[in-house]
């Protein structure tokens, strides 16, 4: 599909409603996985978008959840935590990224924590780490090409830190 517009990190919001829904679905038949938050997003879409806006205190530290998105296409999700506890530099990092499995496979991943880390500098940031399964080969090719440097396994999560450079 073509997408109407390049995709962006934005606020969630609520006109992509169809589209996260169906992304969600999506997901949770390929991994078979709770479909707990596709039955509360879909009860109350408005409220479900309310709720991830802003910054919010998750894990512990001030976090915020974006969106990527181009016109009324919900692609992925990125979310920053602020700050790391002992158990985020375990497992969690700084960043967390998903692209709804309608769209994987088309660099989407790579472009959007891109972006991310553009965030992360307005944000302060000039670090950050990240973790991924070490099975998920997929989420470890977008990290290496955003300049992630790997750093050891624990508890079956390999570790990358990303050096955010100053604005040029």
């Amino acid at each position: 599909m073509r997408l109407p517009e390049p995709p962006r990190l934005m606020q969630p919001k609520t006109t992509v409603r169809r589209s996260w829904l169906d992304g969600e679905l999506a997901d949770r038949l390929a991994d078979g996985g709770s479909t707990e938050l596709l039955e509360r997003a879909t009860a109350d879409f408005e409220r479900f978008v309310a709720e991830r806006r802003g910054v919010r205190q998750l894990w512990g530290v001030p976090t915020t959840v974006l969106w990527y998105v181009s016109g009324p296409h919900y692609l992925g999700e990125l979310v920053i935590r602020h700050e790391l506890t002992p158990a985020l530099t375990e497992t969690g990092g700084h960043l967390g990224y998903g692209i709804a499995t309608p769209w994987r496979g088309q660099g989407h991943g790579t472009r959007m924590l891109g972006a991310g880390l553009a965030e992360c500098r307005r944000l302060g940031l000039h670090r950050v780490l990240l973790t991924c399964d070490a099975g998920n080969t997929a989420s470890r090719r977008v990290i290496l090409a955003n300049g992630g440097e790997p750093d050891g396994r624990v508890d079956g999560e390999d570790r990358f830190w990303i050096t955010i450079p100053p604005e040029p």
